[in-house]
């Protein structure tokens, strides 16, 4: 319906299939049916309910044609129908009532028609014409055409210094703020929280991918990812912890394939030991978040990763982002910390008890919940600028501070200069 289309999904769908809720509308349509090629068995009895039965279970068809006469909600139905129908289908749907506003609802929420009853051959026939032309037309999100993807990894020095609350703010903030098509992807397998800091139950769409790669494909991620809100979508687990993750690491890849088609964000919660056990997680991944703190295991971390990533992804731009810090409390100081590590901190972001209690309180992210505190602040600069090297930016670039438009002028030149003293009048 109205969801991302994504590439091969049409290959094992039947061409077309309806569910009529009376004879009259199924004598119709059935010899058009065959007119078109296709299979009259493919006429169902039974309204919209009986398609969302049917299709959660089952592959949708090409084209779809539902009828709403025994729907006594028709827009809440058809957005069930949504969550189970494959991206791609185009849906006609059939009904008795003759309102222009309902018309014009179910147009917005992914209809491609509505027929009113009773139907004739020729409006039955016009209608199907035209959803093949439809579902045959070049599609939004064709793979062909180039399309912007920005992955990011957020990756902590050690346990425990808030490069999840980071993660889970900058998936929010993409996808609330932003309004970007966002997939956040927590690689936590047992102990993740990414799910629980957005409020929500984790599901199993991550553990089913792991054991089941070859399942994966733009239908699985449809239907096991956790919505948030409408731009975000969750991938994450809560595995048992006496079940050792057993995988080669062929599943992380295809998830990551699947996102570029679907999303236009990427925000991976990576562990680790993920990084250790899964290096080419890091294949397709713009921008690294490395998050510490500014203690002397930190230091020590921070070197370890940057020099495994020089060799082993050089391609990737990372952001060394300073978490938790409290002035004057630190075991290294900043100038001290940037010089171990051999690179600038691109971020440096206070530690506010009070503003995580909140967030965990009101079950938001941290960025969302404290949109006013110097904390949630520097969130948000920091996801503009893992957007801008995204979009092509070196991170020294988008770490500048932008200069306002005033800055542009030289003020001085612009204030009005004193006017000349005038000489003393000659004495008689």
């Amino acid at each position: 319906m109205n969801a991302p289309w994504k590439p091969g999904a049409a290959g094992n769908r039947d061409a077309f299939s309806a569910y009529i809720c009376d004879d009259a509308a199924l004598d119709v349509l059935r010899p058009v049916v065959i007119e078109m090629g296709w299979q009259p068995e493919k006429c169902n009895k039974g309204g919209l309910r009986n398609a969302v039965q049917s299709l959660s279970i089952s592959a949708s068809p090409n084209i779809l044609m539902v009828d709403l006469s025994e729907s006594g909600d028709p827009l809440s139905d058809i957005n069930a129908l949504a969550e189970v129908c494959e991206p791609g289908t185009v849906v006609i749907a059939i009904g008795q009532v003759n309102d222009v506003r309902l018309y014009r609802d179910l147009v917005a929420s992914g209809i491609q028609d509505y027929l009113l009853k009773p139907l004739s051959p020729g409006q039955v026939r016009d209608a199907l014409v035209n959803a093949q032309a439809v579902f045959a037309s070049p599609k939004a999100h064709d793979p062909s055409a180039a399309k912007k993807h920005v992955s990011v990894a957020v990756l902590g020095t050690r346990g425990g210094v808030g490069a999840s609350t980071i993660a889970t703010s900058l998936a929010w903030l993409y996808s609330g703020d932003e309004k970007l098509p966002t997939a956040l992807l927590d690689l936590d397998i047992h102990f993740g929280t990414g799910a629980l800091a957005l409020d929500l139950e984790p599901g199993r769409g991550l553990t089913d991918a792991i054991e089941n790669p070859s399942r994966i494909d733009g239908l699985f991620i449809e239907r096991a990812m956790i919505r948030a809100n409408d731009h975000l979508a969750i991938l994450s687990a809560e595995a048992p912890i006496n079940s050792p993750l057993m995988t080669d690491g062929a599943a992380f890849i295809q998830l990551q394939e699947e996102f570029r088609q679907a999303f236009e964000m990427t925000v991976i919660d990576l562990p680790r030991n993920m990084l250790i056990n899964f290096p080419h997680l890091l294949n397709d991944v713009n921008v690294v978040l490395l998050v510490t703190e500014m203690t002397l295991a930190g230091a020590r971390d921070a070197i370890r990763v940057l020099s495994w990533m020089k060799s082993n992804a050089p391609h990737v731009q990372t952001i060394v982002v300073a978490n938790k810090v409290l002035p004057g409390t630190g075991e290294i100081s900043k100038a001290d910390f940037e010089a171990s590590i051999e690179r600038k901190i691109g971020f440096t972001i206070p530690y506010d008890a009070k503003a995580a209690a909140n967030a965990a309180k009101l079950g938001q992210t941290f960025a969302d919940a404290n949109r006013s505190a110097k904390a949630g602040v520097l969130i948000r600069d920091l996801a503009k600028a893992v957007h801008g090297v995204g979009d092509g930016e070196t991170v020294d670039d988008a770490l500048k501070p932008k200069s306002s438009l005033l800055g542009k002028f030289d003020l001085k030149a612009l204030l009005p200069k004193k006017a000349a003293k005038a000489p003393a009048p000659a004495s008689a």
